[in-house]
């Protein structure tokens, strides 16, 4: 079983409260949790939607997460790897799709895409190069971040969950390959860190709203649409 996990707090040093900013008119994790729920093409790949966010946060996101079709699973504000273990065990899920609550234009069609090759490859940790920022996924296996659980010391191997896996590349099998070139935009910022990036997401999010609703978290759509907001249509 797959499990898409989805990482959030409530509190941001560089943008205070920015989860539950509105973006057309909806808390900005609601509309990261909405992408996750729509795409034309291949089925989805994870059977359970869970919310690991920290416990101060529960009573902010319960609701939202209900809403969307998320379990909640609660657990440390920075030890960010153990709240994914924690979403494991409650899950029984074999394979994690790692996902992070500032992201509402997560392309879906590359998170379909790269958990199937990591499938295909038996990898321990995948993830694609070349995306825009904001624009990806992980896809992990269970048992690679149980261990990193048990043997990860670093903060940031335990804050940001994944950089054990990926600097131990004599312990996981990992495949990081390059994006498809419909989805390559390591210029392009589509997540939601700071004030402008606020700004530039209400933009880019209306600018979408033409599109129907299964498109709208696409790649190329999105590239598409940035670049057109920036003047550099190519």
């Amino acid at each position: 079983m797959t499990a898409l996990v989805l990482q959030a707090r409530i509190d941001s040093s560089r943008l205070p409260g920015k989860s539950l900013l509105p973006i057309g008119g909806k808390p900005l994790i609601l509309r990261v949790m909405e992408a996750f729920a729509f795409f034309q093409g291949e089925p989805l790949p994870w059977t359970e939607k869970i919310l690991a966010c920290p416990e101060d946060s529960v009573s902010s996101f319960a609701p939202l997460a209900e809403e969307a079709g998320f379990s909640l699973v609660p657990g440390p504000k920075d030890d960010v790897l153990a709240r994914y273990c924690l979403a494991i065990r409650r899950s029984g899920a074999e394979r994690i799709i790692r996902a992070t609550g500032d992201n509402p234009f997560v392309f879906i069609d590359a998170a379909v895409s790269i958990n199937r090759e990591a499938l295909a490859l038996n990898a321990d940790y995948a993830g694609y190069l070349g995306l825009p920022y904001g624009a990806g996924v992980e896809s992990v296996a269970s048992e690679a971040l149980l261990r990193a659980e048990r043997e990860a010391l670093g903060r940031g191997e335990r804050e940001h969950v994944c950089p054990y896996l990926y600097g131990h590349p004599e312990l996981f099998r990992l495949h990081r390959p390059e994006a498809p070139a419909e989805w390559q935009g390591p210029e392009l910022r589509v997540t939601v860190d700071t004030a402008e990036d606020y700004e530039q997401a209400q933009i880019l999010y209306g600018a979408l709203l033409s599109l129907p609703r299964l498109e709208r978290n696409r790649g190329r759509n999105i590239i598409a649409a940035v670049r057109r907001i920036a003047g550099k249509d190519l």
